[in-house]
């Protein structure tokens, strides 16, 4: 009789997109029907279980940076970010006694992170806590912003990364091929990849907008961004979709200004998919989930890299250039220009966007599969690696993960979107 696994998807609710990324690949894993217990786990709940920060400060920390983003207070995080990771190190002892204690409790066979800055306490914790269990960070931006963010170098842990930028860094960093895992792109939620079969227009049509006219959405995460009134002003005669999140104040403002053009005001929805598929390209920050979603649903994106970008999403605009998926500006005071020049050259960025074709969501659940399948054998966890000195050898039976992928992809019925979608990577995928 096969054992149970429990699994532990680390994340937190800062910025939000590591939330969404650690429940989309529990919903994927649902789906395959895997013998997995998957737990998600809050870490600021388990390094603050009393919620004493909350309590004094009178917000939660996410809460804090999410009302930044929202603000548009961007400006400055870099140098923050050396501050908070300062503050990690000054506590790391007692967040590793928090995260042993926690991991001697719940006794998980597999941890997965799915955010930055603590992977070096959480790893050190495990190694204590469960000597044998793997621990797998997953990037969910497209790059790491060294040092100490994503990839902590000298662990001896799996990487999962979605852009040929990350498997370099990590390599970089002292890791062999053997623990680093290359996927088509980000994570994002599998109903991205099912078509809704929408009339376009009569969908248009009851938003109260204009069925033939081109239509712009405009995102800046679930909390929304002043920047979005901006933008709007400047768009005046542009039919835009205005998805503002959790934004109730600046939905209200948004819904109160006069515009020539028609615009549909959109307050927090689970429906991102279909307000995309309702548009003609996107414009917002260059967020590697906003970025991946529009990609998804065929969208051109349009983006700003300049002093405000956060230091974590200055690759993202990089790599839109570099694969042909849109115009980065300077500012979105040169957004008209950047509409009219996407809309001027729609075929060809359509078909550049066409042609990046990201399954990472269904190939995540192989990869962990292998590395699953490894730690049950014994293997890696013993020899001595000479890029790691004095931590043990990472595994090397590649040939065990590849079967695992096409015992994964059978799990799918080969009609449902999470099963073709799998599949042909399955078969492709050469990293163990």
């Amino acid at each position: 009789m096969m054992t149970m696994k429990s699994i532990d998807l680390v994340y937190f609710n800062a910025g939000g997109g590591h939330r969404s990324a650690a429940v989309a690949l529990d919903t994927v894993i649902r789906e395959l029907a895997l013998p997995w217990q998957v737990r998600l786990v809050n870490l600021f709940e388990v390094l603050d279980p009393r919620d004493v920060f909350g309590k004094t400060t009178g917000m939660k920390p996410e809460n804090y940076y999410n009302a930044r983003l929202a603000r548009g207070w961007t400006l400055g995080l870099g140098q923050e970010l050396k501050v908070l990771q300062a503050l990690i190190r000054l506590s790391h002892k007692s967040l590793t006694t928090q995260l042993q204690r926690h991991w001697q409790n719940t006794q998980p066979d597999l941890v997965v992170s799915l955010v930055p800055n603590f992977n070096r306490a959480m790893y050190q914790a495990l190694a204590v806590a469960r000597p044998n269990v793997p621990y797998v960070t997953i990037l969910t931006d497209f790059a790491d912003s060294p040092p100490h963010f994503w990839i902590e170098p000298h662990q001896d842990q799996h990487l999962i990364c979605g852009t040929a930028k990350a498997v370099a860094q990590a390599r970089t960093a002292g890791y062999e091929d053997t623990n680093i895992h290359e996927t088509s792109g980000m994570i994002i939620r599998p109903d991205f990849y099912r078509n809704l079969h929408l009339d376009r227009r009569a969908e248009r049509v009851k938003l109260q907008l204009d069925p033939d006219r081109p239509t712009g959405i405009v995102m800046f995460g679930g909390h929304g961004s002043k920047m979005m009134r901006r933008i709007a002003k400047r768009l005046d005669d542009t039919q835009l979709i205005l998805v503002c999140g959790h934004n109730s104040a600046l939905a209200d403002e948004l819904r109160a200004m006069s515009a020539r053009a028609p615009r549909a005001v959109i307050g927090f929805s689970t429906q991102i998919r279909y307000f995309m598929q309702l548009s003609d390209f996107f414009v917002g920050k260059p967020g590697p989930g906003s970025i991946s979603e529009a990609i998804q649903q065929r969208l051109p994106v349009i983006v700003v890299r300049n002093a405000w970008t956060m230091p974590q999403e200055r690759y993202n605009a990089d790599w839109v250039q570099e694969h042909g998926a849109g115009i980065v500006l300077d500012s979105f005071n040169a957004i008209g220009g950047g509409v009219a020049a996407v809309s001027r050259h729609l075929d060809y960025y359509r078909a550049s966007v066409a042609r990046i074709q990201n399954r990472a969501i269904f190939e995540i659940p192989t990869i962990l599969d292998g590395i699953l399948r490894l730690s049950d054998l014994g293997v890696g966890r013993r020899r001595f690696h000479p890029a790691f000195p004095g931590r043990p050898a990472p595994a090397s039976d590649p040939g065990s993960i590849r079967a695992a992928a096409e015992r994964t992809s059978t799990a799918l019925s080969p009609n449902s979107a999470a099963g073709s979608a799998i599949r042909p990577r399955a078969r492709r995928h050469r990293r163990a």
